[in-house]
């Protein structure tokens, strides 16, 4: 139909004069590039739904720029007046939609960086509960807040107690004229502290009292007891205010979230068959030569479920019995591991096929935690596959190598994410259990062994048809 639609379209510029016959010229530019291509250039309309059937079949100029995916640069050789090629306009269609295919995505409960998406509202006395817990506060927030409280936790006792160190000042005198540092050695006048001119010599002391300078030129002398009270009190408070603000920013800096942002997951699930049943996999992986101790993986499926009694539980959860190779849920991480979690009769994705799996709406939710070998500390890292970024038919590439040359077992993170399509079966567990229990009917013991069965078949039964598919996508 291109074809004809080609040929109908450059015949519309090559007729002869009497309308009957065309003339060898003509002929001869239907087969040459033509120098115009502004005769060619026809408007072409896009429906305000260009995913839609009848917009396509309305709009029957759409065709060469719809069905035709992978077109040459070039208008069939065209070239315009200044030499550059010809291009034709970029569609605005949406190749990723399907007719008939409906996609449901369920909202994340959990990010692929490990951040919950949880908000909470309509909490009593919020701000009061959470500056009773001043520290986990501090250690929770943002960086900006927390640098900022640090800061300000200085200043405002700079400048508070160098309020108090002038109040001590004027109320002993020591601001009066004639009791200024210039005129003591005349008057004999003895001051609380020494080189106090003002407020400004105030936040000066006040500074040294707190974080121990001393340069030696204001002191403290015998005449004032509240001023000495008021320094040891100001020291006490500097060593806690400096304990207390490094703790934060110390703790801060080494907590578990921290050590979590080198521990790597797959962009992608996997679906496949492992000892010939199917598989759901994952992998993981550890970026520090530090290894994480008594490293354990869980996994837990969040998916809406509806009770005998008609309740309905939008965020059910259920765990999913996984484990890494024979070793079960503790792994000795000091590589990659692929963790495997095998559809049986216990999994709940027993009974889906690719096709539910595409089509349904459900989570699942890896966690790995351990302990960190260099610091002693517990850490948590977290991630989640939605039904999108499940591939049906998939198989994770290895990606690590003994390197003969190094003597050592090489780790090539740039293969982490790439996988390999195999050959897997598009029906659910149950249902390939369910042939494999009928190929093992036709072979019994002391017979001859008669042949496979179809991968078309038919069960009367059940009204089923069981189609084994190899495809590269669903």
């Amino acid at each position: 139909m291109i074809s004809r639609l080609r040929c109908n379209l450059m015949n519309s510029y090559s007729t002869s004069d009497d309308g009957n016959q065309t003339s060898p010229e003509s002929d001869k530019s239907v087969m040459e590039p033509l120098a115009d291509p502004k005769k060619f250039t026809k408007s072409v309309s896009i429906d305000p739904e260009p995913d839609s059937l009848d917009s396509v079949l309305s709009n029957p100029h759409s065709y060469p720029i719809t069905i035709i995916p992978n077109r040459p640069t070039t208008y069939y050789g065209l070239t315009m007046h200044n030499g550059k090629p010809f291009t034709r306009q970029t569609s605005c269609r949406s190749r990723n939609f399907r007719p008939g295919s409906m996609r449901k995505v369920r909202r994340r409960a959990v990010f692929k960086n490990g951040d919950c998406n949880v908000l909470q509202k309509n909490l009593t006395r919020r701000r009061l509960r959470f500056l009773q817990d001043m520290y986990t506060t501090l250690v929770d927030t943002q960086w900006r807040w927390t640098l900022l409280a640090f800061a300000l936790s200085f200043i405002l006792s700079w400048l508070i107690f160098a309020v108090l160190w002038w109040l001590i000042m004027y109320t002993h005198g020591d601001l009066e004229e004639l009791h200024l540092p210039h005129n003591q050695e005349e008057s004999g006048w003895q001051p609380c502290v020494s080189a106090i001119n003002g407020f400004t010599s105030c936040f000066l002391f006040s500074i040294e009292t707190q974080h121990t300078i001393g340069y030696g030129v204001r002191t403290t002398s015998e005449e004032c007891p509240e001023a000495i009270f008021m320094m040891c009190f100001q020291s006490i408070y500097g060593v806690m205010s400096s304990a207390f603000m490094a703790g934060i920013v110390f703790a801060k800096m080494t907590r578990a979230k921290q050590r979590a942002q080198t521990l790597l997951f797959s962009k992608n699930a996997v679906i496949c068959q492992r000892d010939g049943s199917l598989s759901l996999m994952f992998r993981v992986g550890d970026m520090r030569k530090s290894h994480i101790i008594g490293a354990g993986v869980r996994a837990q499926l969040i998916r809406t479920k509806t009770t005998k009694e008609g309740e309905v539980m939008t965020q059910h959860f259920t765990d999913l019995e996984i484990g890494a190779d024979d070793c079960g849920s503790d792994i000795f991480f000091i590589w990659p591991m692929v963790i495997e979690h095998k559809i049986d009769e216990n999994s709940p994705l027993y009974n889906m096929s690719a096709t539910d799996i595409l089509n349904d709406k459900f989570e699942i939710v890896v966690i790995l935690e351990g302990t960190v070998e260099s610091t002693g500390q517990s850490t948590q890292a977290r991630s989640s596959y939605i039904n999108t970024e499940i591939l049906w038919g998939h198989r994770f590439d290895p990606v690590v190598v003994y390197n003969k040359d190094r003597q050592a077992y090489e780790i090539d993170y740039a293969r982490f994410n790439e996988t390999t399509q195999v050959d897997t079966p598009l029906c659910s567990a149950r249902d390939l259990n369910e042939i494999y229990k009928i190929q093992e009917g036709f072979t019994t013991p002391g017979r001859h062994k008669s042949p496979p069965i179809s991968p078309l078949y038919s069960a009367k039964q059940q009204n089923v048809v069981y189609r084994w598919q190899f495809s590269n996508e669903i």
